[in-house]
């Protein structure tokens, strides 16, 4: 599936990303804080048991309910500054 990958800064120079289906918006119930484009019309395979590169677990249950798949608190990223 294509999707589109958002990602935000997070405390203690972490990252979260937050994915969609290429070319959706995000849903206005995850449109409170800021997202930033970072990869568009990617193919990722959402129904790997994670998207361990996102830090995102069960991306298509995610998908499915919510309509975007977010990274959970216990993995984010190390932001590489």
């Amino acid at each position: 599936m294509k999707l589109d990958v958002y990602r935000r800064p997070e405390p203690e120079h972490k990252l979260s990303y937050l994915i969609v289906p290429a070319g959706k918006e995000i849903p206005q119930e995850a449109t409170s804080t800021e997202w930033v484009a970072h990869a568009r019309d990617v193919e990722i395979d959402e129904s790997a048991a994670s998207l361990t590169e996102y830090g995102i677990d069960e991306p298509a249950r995610q998908l499915r309910e919510k309509r975007y798949a977010i990274t959970s608190l216990d993995h984010q990223l190390q932001a590489n500054d």
